[in-house]
């Protein structure tokens, strides 16, 4: 009885990649050639739209080849919930994540595959992105965001670790049981745990259309990190309360002995006004951050569908006509 040949699933989400979707069908194809050249791999492709509002979809199914399948979302709910679209459609033994903008590149999508492969004691590879294009100031926001997020953790979340990666079937299915609603996947893979190794990867230039993520967008999504995955941000507003507190408290002293032994009459009206001012800032910016907390309680606890699935639009061995 011949044995049986491992397969791999590629999960990819996209948002109007109408511009790309020829050239990553044709990466795709070289990807799944030789994956069964080198590994004897089995491949299907599943994309996930994700409320594209382009002739994203009708382009890749004239282009796509193959076993392949498009997943079409309801609306636009985001990347994490797209990643979790397709890995819920994945059941095959090995998945790797890849974006459809050609950033992640063949090469490295290979390494990811052999480097799995040779060792069957590791679960998942994942790409680190090395930033050697990226500003100064970024990278250390970025490594001070992960300074943060990852004190007084039992889990520690890689830096610049993004969603290209491969995982055994196992772990796909392990993760797809995590249904958190406001979804930050790089915590949810580190939370979920397994052992992983790093591959660190140069991205490759956007082969058209923009990048979705702009300032706000990244500023948004360390938020949801930070809210999801630690409990840093109320205690360093914490500590500046107490902090507040005690000059008050040292500035009263002073206040006291001016009166009381030397007879210094304190302003009155504009030391008033700067309590009101620091203070009632103060408040407002711990009201808010504890409003950020309650609203992710909040929709956790409303128990919606991560993401709602318009339809499937399939493929099998022949290529669509269109």
């Amino acid at each position: 009885m011949p044995e049986r040949r491992q397969t791999l699933d590629i999960v990819a989400p996209f948002l109007n990649e109408a511009e790309t979707a020829q050239a990553f069908a044709q990466l795709l194809d070289r990807l799944e050639a030789e994956a069964a050249r080198r590994f004897g791999l089995k491949t299907r492709k599943i994309l996930v739209d994700d409320g594209s509002n382009d002739d994203s979809v009708r382009r890749f199914s004239q282009s796509l080849a193959g076993s392949w399948e498009i997943v079409r979302l309801s609306r636009n709910f985001g990347k994490e919930a797209a990643v979790l679209a397709g890995l819920d459609r994945a059941d095959a033994d090995l998945v790797l994540i890849m974006d459809a903008d050609l950033q992640h590149s063949l090469d490295t999508g290979m390494a990811l595959i052999a480097e799995l492969l040779a060792d069957p004691d590791i679960d998942v590879v994942y790409a680190r992105n090395d930033r050697r294009e990226g500003s100064w100031r970024r990278s250390q926001l970025a490594r001070l965001f992960y300074r943060l997020i990852n004190s007084s953790q039992r889990f520690d979340i890689p830096e610049n670790a993004g969603d290209f990666r491969i995982m055994r079937g196992s772990v796909a299915r392990a993760f797809t049981r995590l249904r958190d609603k406001r979804r930050f996947n790089k915590g949810l893979y580190a939370w979920a745990g397994f052992r992983h190794r790093a591959l660190t990867y140069s991205p490759a230039k956007r082969g058209g259309g923009t990048s979705k993520w702009s300032r706000w967008n990244l500023i948004a999504f360390s938020l949801e990190g930070f809210t999801s995955f630690s409990v840093v941000p109320l205690r360093i507003v914490s500590l500046c309360g107490l902090a507040l507190a005690i000059a008050g408290g040292l500035y009263g002293v002073k206040v006291f002995f001016e009166v009381i032994f030397f007879g210094i009459a304190v302003p009155g009206y504009p030391s008033l006004l700067m309590a009101v001012v620091i203070l009632g800032g103060f408040n407002l910016a711990l009201l808010g951050l504890i409003g950020e907390y309650v609203w992710v309680a909040l929709s956790e606890s409303k128990d919606r569908p991560v993401y709602i699935v318009r339809d499937i639009v399939g493929g099998g061995a022949d290529k669509p006509e269109g």
